[in-house]
């Protein structure tokens, strides 16, 4: 925890995933332009130590310049960006990648575009260390991104909170309240397959204001973006291995690390063994939080059987259409939910809700179950 002014600040990102991030930015822009000498352009002040160390890792020749302009006040973003130092040098016919330290609602880079669209330059590109996606407004692509982050006000690294914190390696996000903290809901979340856990955690993180952690969602975001856990993963799934249980937890903390201001976590495929749950709860620990609740959808199999086969007929999928794989599909998470079941029993933490009725009824045993906690 640090303190820049009146507010203070927890660690949200270190600096040896900046540099990885920065690495691939790197060489994302050498496989576009190796084959010429683009310019890079920096936006001031935030991007100085983004830029320091891109050129750290691009490897071929280029130039750099710089260009100051102004967007925030505070720790809110004014909506207003003006030009306060231009470019003296002419850029027509020039490939252009402006190096921005952070994304959110978009307004730089519209103005950015707009002064390039003017200098005629043969490329324009965008590269950003962070992006917030929830707050960005504008068509314009970006093309190169390091990190994805939440819509949270941060520090470090270039990025400052009146004027302090430029200077730090790590990325901080600004703290929240314990008292918050203390009241927090978390939800690990079971159902069978075709027992809707899909469509109610859709509709408990949006009445309980939840973030949904789906591991399968994290695992294909983590490998697609090439970040240093997915391609940990990927080692392990290419030799047809499990991933092991201090990957998948890693990648799950580095998610809630990412959320520690919402009201609580909707944990949907972890923990799916014993182990795995002993992690979670140490992990918690570590925050003062635990798990609130366990929540099962139950349905009798013969009932989930029908609705996956009518499911099957529009989703495309091979295992919603085999009766065969489906019941597979069914043993084998009784085997291994059972024993988690006894786990979170043992803690008076397990609610069963029947998963039979319409999609209104199951939600209102859910909110009954919930509310009661």
């Amino acid at each position: 925890m640090i303190q820049l002014h009146d507010k203070k600040f927890e660690a949200f990102i270190q600096a040896k995933e900046l540099d990885f991030a920065i690495q691939n930015m790197a060489k994302q822009i050498a496989a576009d332009f190796s084959k010429e000498t683009p310019v890079f352009i920096g936006v001031l002040n935030g991007s100085f130590m983004v830029m320091a160390d891109l050129m750290k890792h691009y490897e071929y020749p280029c130039e750099v310049s710089f260009v100051k302009l102004a967007s925030y006040e505070g720790t809110k973003s004014t909506n207003n960006v003006k030009q306060l130092i231009g470019l003296n040098e002419s850029l027509e016919g020039r490939s252009v990648i402006v190096v921005e330290d952070i994304v959110d609602t978009g307004n730089t880079v519209e103005e950015l575009k707009n002064i390039f669209k003017e200098l005629k330059v043969k490329h324009f590109k965008i590269a950003t260390l962070f992006f917030k996606p929830e707050a960005y407004t504008k068509d314009i692509k970006l093309d190169y991104v390091g990190i994805r982050i939440p819509n949270k006000f941060i520090v470090g690294y270039g990025l400052d909170y009146d004027g302090l914190g430029r200077n730090l390696k790590h990325v901080y996000q600004l703290a929240t309240n314990t008292n918050t903290h203390n009241n927090m809901i978390n939800i690990v979340l079971f159902g069978k397959p075709g027992a809707g856990k899909g469509t109610q955690a859709e509709f408990l993180k949006g009445k309980y204001n939840l973030v949904h952690l789906s591991t399968g969602d994290i695992f294909r975001f983590n490998i697609k973006n090439n970040t240093e856990l997915g391609q940990l993963a990927k080692t392990f799934m290419d030799k047809g291995d499990l991933v092991p249980d201090e990957v998948t937890i890693k990648m799950l903390q580095s998610e809630v690390d990412k959320n520690l201001d919402s009201k609580g976590f909707l944990f949907d495929g972890f923990p799916r063994t014993i182990a795995q749950a002993n992690a979670l709860d140490a992990f918690l620990k570590t925050k003062e939080w635990s798990v609130t609740a366990t929540v099962a959808l139950e349905a009798e199999d013969e009932v989930l059987v029908q609705r996956l086969l009518e499911r099957g007929k529009t989703s495309g999928r091979a295992d919603d259409q085999d009766v065969e794989k489906i019941r597979n599909r069914y043993q084998e998470y009784n085997e291994k939910t059972a024993p988690l079941m006894n786990y979170y029993k043992e803690q008076n933490k397990f609610h069963a809700v029947n998963g039979i009725g319409s999609i209104e009824e199951i939600t209102e045993r859910l909110s009954t179950v919930i509310e009661n906690l």
